[in-house]
């Protein structure tokens, strides 16, 4: 046990994932253990701008939290430091350096390390106060699970749960009714929650974007399944699939802050050729974030749980600029610039996808 007392300041940034709160959890019962203060800062790196965003934690704050989806320290993904919108005196928005003010209000309030919970953004900016000097760990949280060096991220499992469940439910009225159902998922440019649901979900096809599409021949499997007796079908579409010699769908540019774009509209469209290609009753549906709602899954609240608790002890370590990786069965340390080198899509020869193509699950190649 550590016998000198450090402050430590824990973030989540980003889109919210079921977990979060198991890693505030574990890490403030990690570092009190060792006789630490650990302070929560409210709402991504905003909180080390407003000062007043901090709030400090302990047990009774944390108590069975592990449980609850979000997160209790709030989170966003707009108002990046280092590109920080702020309204000149005509009331025009320019994008300003706040970053040595982070770093100001940091070492003012004595804070000796950072633990950063967030994706690919929130990671990169971490990454960047780090080479200014700042103590920080990185804990790697998306839904998504497109960051590279870890084996999975929490949030895919409880995301690719919900996902399961819808469905679930939709087969029993795309049955009854004989339609054609699209269903679209969240993955951003990552193929993982629409593979990984679509599969045990029994999807007709799934659409990812790590394969661009065909849809006469995802409409020609569709009429298929008709002619040997199944009338209705289910298709999974991920939001950043992309048709054969086409582009991601996107729905709002980058605005006030947000780092990046809105994707969005492909089941729509896939849902209306499809329905023009076979004749049959198409409808589709976006999950949207429901799948990032509701409380996580043992696997996410048990990876949550081991990722805060080993960001304290690398703290203990002093493996700074460094963020916490699953490499089964262990967790370790591997650095951020490794972390956010490259995005981790599905890889097309992976056990799932050839699982998929083996029974029968067409791919739209």
């Amino acid at each position: 046990m550590s016998t000198r007392t450090l402050k430590i300041a824990i973030s989540t940034g980003g889109g919210d994932a079921p977990g979060l709160n198991a890693v505030i959890r574990a890490a403030v019962r990690a570092a009190k253990s060792r006789g630490w203060d650990i302070f929560g800062v409210r709402n991504g790196y905003s909180g080390l701008l407003d000062t007043d965003d901090l709030i400090e934690l302990n047990a009774d704050k944390v108590n069975r939290i592990h449980s609850r989806g979000g997160t209790i320290i709030g989170t966003t993904n707009k108002g990046n430091p280092f590109e920080y919108p702020v309204k000149n005196v005509a009331g025009e928005v320019e994008v300003r350096d706040l970053s040595d003010k982070v770093m100001e209000n940091f070492r003012r309030l004595r804070f000796h390390a950072l633990i950063a919970v967030g994706g690919d953004g929130s990671l990169n900016i971490a990454h960047r106060f780090a080479e200014k000097g700042m103590n920080v760990i990185g804990v790697p949280k998306t839904i998504d699970n497109d960051l590279s060096g870890t084996a999975i991220t929490f949030g895919l499992d409880t995301a690719s749960a919900t996902a399961t469940d819808a469905l679930d439910k939709l087969e029993t009225t795309a049955r009854s009714h004989e339609r054609v159902f699209v269903v679209e998922v969240m993955g951003r440019y990552a193929g993982w929650i629409a593979l990984e649901s679509g599969v045990a979900g029994g999807a007709n096809a799934i659409l990812i974007p790590e394969i661009p599409f065909d849809l006469e021949k995802v409409a020609n499997h569709i009429l298929d399944l008709d002619v040997h007796g199944q009338k209705y079908a289910i298709v999974v579409c991920a939001e950043g699939a992309v048709p054969r010699g086409g582009a991601m769908m996107i729905k709002g540019a980058a605005e006030d802050g947000r780092q990046e774009v809105v994707l969005g509209g492909i089941a729509e469209w896939v849902a209306k050729e499809l329905h023009r290609l076979t004749g049959k009753d198409t409808r589709h549906l976006v999950l949207g974030h429901l799948q990032r709602g509701g409380s996580p899954t043992r696997f996410d609240r048990l990876l949550g749980t081991r990722f805060g608790a080993a960001a304290i002890r690398f703290i203990e370590q002093g493996l700074f600029d460094h963020m916490v990786a699953l490499d089964p069965p262990t967790v370790k340390a591997i650095p951020l610039t490794e972390a956010v080198s490259r995005m981790k899509q599905v890889p097309l020869d992976s056990d799932t996808v050839l699982t998929a193509r083996d029974i029968d699950i067409c791919l739209g190649d």
